[in-house]
């Protein structure tokens, strides 16, 4: 039996999405366009290793573990890039509403390429801090 969308995103169907591209195709527009904005931004920094996945129902990046995350709910889109990485641009993310790990964005406004570029490229450097950590 395949997973239901836990997460109440606008990509909703019974079946959970088999892979981002598909999660894409189920959403209305104007938000596909953003998140296609947002998907693009985020492979351009990716290393060549990282792969897409659907996780907890939505479109991830992984790379030796889970990176970034991004959907589309019913009024606004969102980027899952951890706690750590908003608390740190903080202060370039005053105009979207965050909370702990989400950074909600209007549906027909994606997040400046240049700003998720530097949230991923945190994120990544987060993941290689942690990893000299258990080394």
């Amino acid at each position: 039996m395949k997973k239901t969308n836990p997460r109440g995103s606008t990509a909703k169907r019974n079946i959970a999405p088999k892979n981002t591209d598909e999660y894409l195709a189920r959403v209305p527009e104007p938000a596909r366009s953003t998140l296609k904005k947002v998907r693009a931004a985020i492979r351009s920094v990716m290393p060549l290793e990282a792969t897409e996945a659907i996780s907890y129902g939505i479109p991830a990046f992984k790379c030796k573990g889970p990176l970034v995350w991004f959907a589309a709910f019913p009024k606004h889109c969102s980027l899952f890039p951890t706690a750590a990485v908003i608390e740190k641009f903080k202060n370039e993310l005053k105009s979207f509403r965050t909370s702990k790990g989400t950074i909600r964005f209007p549906v027909d406004k994606p997040l400046s390429p240049a700003l998720v570029k530097k949230l991923v490229k945190a994120r990544l450097a987060q993941q290689d801090r942690k990893k000299l950590r258990r080394s």
